[in-house]
Formats: structure tokens, C-alpha cells, sequence
């Protein structure tokens, strides 16, 4: 069985237990890179589709259902988990379809309530393509691959960074102030920050790294007048987890596309959990390996279940948080279970987790930018785990090409008609697929004269060059 790339800088590793202070900071910088991740969702599908007063709990609920998921998938139920520090969260796949389904509920003359209870049936139902699918994956070999999964972290990563770098610049609600001086300085600052205490040497200050850099740069920013405390003072005080509140609906037509993004969010999982195990220094094949990615889609699917039960949207692995472990150097599963608990406290007091919100753009961009670069380094590692032949470099090639050129150029998609434009305008899917087909259509060269084997090394070289 081969091993993952092995990390000896590991301040603590899988199945380490850190001391509690330790665990809880850790716990609070995996919560920092993931928090606005979890609730903008939430955010935009609420505005977007005229949601009002519901937006508050549907927030509550995505931080309580992130809770529970990801104490399953690090505490492992049985086969119900990876076994890895993988944080869940509202999945950014499915914005397309769900409102898509909204407006549609929202043409019949449909209430609110009837949207989500649309949204929430479709999801429910449509999680069970990720729970049967989780049970082929040993029989998925070819399809599954380094090769594949390196380049769907890599497009993760990279397409991530358009958000972060965004975000660095002000946000995409900035209008003219996106790329004002006092932006960009305050995203500079904060990324000055975590890489000092990063390359302090001292495990603490490592460990601590994102936390200060956002502590930090949010207190420079208040003296700025960039802070608003208006979430705060806005916050709902208590919230109560009230399975099926907004009741159960079902469409044939509506289900499909969310039925394909199940399918794909279930590859950018073993694309994550992959590269989680990769940044952990745990095996990237074998039997444990495919055992930690065939519980973490399970996982995946059922966590998806109990989030439409418990009224938010699909969860999914959050890739951002392979960043944190790769920069504090905590990889303890167990570390997990504090995060869990915060997300739960967060479910049930939306106050706390508002507070988290005053955090400005800029000061978060700075964070994310870093950490957004570090996915698509791992997805560079994974590819590297390989040797780059010429079948190898097309599909990458292809893949890239594809998956980048929709990033950089939007509007190439816009005449398709709109189911086929939701898969072939999303980076990440159009990376996916890609890899996958070429992978399967493209003849694999068996070389068995080592002297072949050589030449054709060295040729794979001189194309890469």
C-alpha cells in the first residue's frame, strides 16, 4: 500500500489527541476559513429568491447541520465517515440548481414556504445518488484516480481564488471602492501577518497563524471605520431545530440537474478527502485509503439528508480547510469535534456565530487568498505522486484549459441551452468530467522494456519543458 506524502513538520498528526487549549484554537481557525463559507450560501439563495424573514434560521440551521456533519465524518459512525479533520458546510454546487427550482416554484405563484419546501424535497430525494454512489466507488478504480483528483483540487483551489482575491479588493458588493488603496492594504497586512507567524518556528504561533492574522487585521479596520457591528445588533438570539418546517415537495423536472451535481460533488469529495490525506500524511491509495473516501461520500450524502431534513442545503467536504491543517500543521481528527461543537452552539445562538460576520472583506480575502493557494498547491502535489507522461499531460492539458477558459471567459457558454450550461460553466464540474472522459477514452501505454520505460520518461520531460 502506498503512503501519502509523509509530513514531518506535522505539529500533530490523525489520531493525536492535543491538549484542549490547543484543540480549541485550532477548532477556532478551521471555524474562521469556513464561516462566511457556510452562510453565504444561505445568503445569496435567500436574497436572490426573495426569502426574507426566513433567511435568519435557514443560517442557524446551515451552522447546526455543519455541526452534526462534521462530527460524523471525523468521528466516524460505523462506516459513516472518513476518519479525517474534514469540516462540512453548505456546498456553493448546487446554487445554480436551487434557484433554479425557486424561480420555477416562484412562477407557479408559489409562497416562500412553497420554495423551500421544494428546494428541501428535491434535496432530500437527491441525496440518495450520493449514498448509492459512495458504495461503487472500490469499483470505480479508473475513474477515481491521482490524475483526476489532482486536477479537480487544483481547479478547486485556483477557481477559489477569484472569491478570495475578491474578497482581498473589497468583495463583490464594494461597486466603486473594489481595489481602493485601504483594501488592498488591509488584505496585504493580514497575509504580512500569517506568513510571520508561520515561519516563526514556534508549533503555537503556527498553530495561531490565521486566527491573529484575522484578529488583527479586524481590529486595524475598526480604527479604519471598515467594521460594522450591524449583524450583531440584528442577530435572532436563539434558534430551535424544527425538522420539515417548511413541509416536503417533489418535481421530476427540477430533480435532474440537482441529481447530476450530487454526482459531482461526490468527486470534488474524493478530490477533498484526497488531498486531506495527502496534507495529513496518510495513504493515497489501497484499502484504507478507498475506505475513508467511500465513508466520507457516504457521509457526504447523509449529511446532505439531514440538511434538507433540518431545513438548509447540501452539505459538502470544505476544501478550504485542507489550507488550515496544511498551514498550522494540526491534522488530529479530533480536533473535529471541537469544531462540531462550535457549529452547533452556532446553530442554536445565531448571535455567535453573527459576530464572526463583522469580519471585513478585505481582512477575510487576506486569509483565504493564502489559504484558496494552498488547495491548488496539494492538488500540484497529488499530480506529482504520478509520472507525467504524454497521456497525462493532455489530460491536464484538456482539463485546465477547459475548466480555466470558462473562469476567464463567462460569456462562452451563455448561448447553450440551460441545463447544459449549469455543467459545462461550473470550473470545477467541467474539471471533473473532463479528466474523467479523457481518462477513460485515452489508451494508457504499457511499457515493459525498462530502457522504453526510460525514453519515455525523458520524453514526457522534454514535452513538459
Amino acid at each position: 500500500m502506498a503512503e501519502g506524502i509523509p509530513h514531518h513538520d506535522l505539529v500533530y498528526g490523525l489520531d493525536d489527541v492535543p491538549p484542549p487549549p490547543q484543540a480549541a484554537l485550532a477548532a477556532l481557525q478551521h471555524l474562521l476559513a469556513a464561516i462566511v463559507g457556510i452562510a453565504t450560501p444561505t445568503l445569496i439563495i435567500g436574497g436572490v429568491l426573495g426569502l426574507g424573514e426566513h433567511v435568519p434560521y435557514l443560517i442557524a440551521m446551515a451552522f447546526f447541520v455543519s455541526g452534526v456533519g462534521t462530527f460524523i465524518q471525523c468521528r466516524r459512525i460505523g462506516p459513516v465517515g472518513s476518519g479525517l479533520l474534514s469540516l462540512q458546510g453548505t456546498s456553493f454546487a448546487f446554487l445554480g440548481a436551487v434557484l433554479a427550482a425557486g424561480f420555477a416554484v416562484k412562477g407557479r405563484g408559489g409562497t416562500p414556504e412553497d420554495i423551500l419546501a421544494m428546494i428541501f424535497g428535491l434535496c432530500l430525494v437527491g441525496c440518495l445518488v450520493e449514498v448509492v454512489l459512495s458504495q461503487l466507488l472500490p469499483y470505480l478504480s479508473r475513474i477515481i484516480t491521482p490524475t483526476v483528483t489532482g486536477i479537480v483540487i487544483t481547479v478547486i483551489g485556483l477557481s477559489l481564488l477569484r472569491v478570495g482575491f475578491t474578497d482581498f479588493a473589497g468583495g463583490a458588493t464594494a461597486g466603486e471602492n473594489l481595489g481602493a488603496p485601504e483594501n488592498l492594504l488591509m488584505g496585504t497586512v493580514v497575509v504580512v501577518i500569517i506568513l510571520v507567524m508561520t515561519f516563526l518556528g514556534k508549533p503555537m504561533l503556527r498553530i495561531s497563524a490565521i486566527m491573529v492574522g484575522l484578529v488583527v487585521g479586524t481590529i486595524i479596520a475598526a480604527f479604519m471605520g471598515m467594521v460594522s457591528f450591524a449583524p450583531v445588533a440584528n442577530a435572532q438570539l436563539f434558534a430551535v431545530p424544527m425538522p420539515f418546517k417548511y413541509g416536503f415537495d417533489f418535481d421530476l423536472g427540477l430533480f435532474i440537474p440537482i441529481a447530476f451535481l450530487y454526482l459531482v460533488t461526490a468527486i470534488e469529495t474524493s478530490g477533498d478527502l484526497t488531498a486531506n490525506s495527502v496534507i495529513s500524511g496518510q495513504p493515497v491509495e489501497g484499502e484504507l485509503y478507498m475506505s475513508r473516501i467511500k465513508g466520507g461520500v457516504l457521509g457526504d450524502g447523509i449529511n446532505s439528508g439531514i440538511a434538507a431534513i433540518f431545513c438548509t442545503f447540501p452539505n459538502t467536504t470544505f476544501s478550504q480547510n485542507n489550507g488550515v491543517i496544511q498551514m498550522t500543521g494540526v491534522a488530529s481528527r479530533h480536533v473535529g469535534l471541537w469544531i462540531a461543537g462550535y457549529l452547533v452552539l452556532m446553530g442554536l445562538f445565531p448571535v455567535i456565530g453573527s459576530a464572526f460576520l463583522i469580519i471585513p472583506k478585505p481582512v477575510l480575502g487576506g486569509a483565504t487568498l493564502v489559504l484558496f493557494g494552498t488547495i491548488a498547491v496539494a492538488g500540484i502535489r497529488i499530480l506529482a505522486t504520478e509520472p507525467i507522461d504524454q497521456r497525462r499531460v493532455y489530460i491536464m492539458a484538456v482539463s485546465f484549459g477547459l475548466s480555466l477558459g470558462v473562469v476567464m471567459v463567462p460569456d462562452a457558454t451563455q448561448h447553450l441551452p440551460t441545463f447544459i450550461k449549469q455543467v459545462v460553466a461550473a470550473p470545477i464540474t467541467l474539471a471533473g468530467l473532463s479528466a474523467i472522459i479523457l481518462s477513460l477514452v485515452l489508451p494508457e501505454h504499457e511499457v515493459t522494456d525498462p530502457e522504453e520505460e526510460e525514453a519515455l520518461e525523458l520524453a514526457s520531460e522534454a514535452d513538459a519543458i
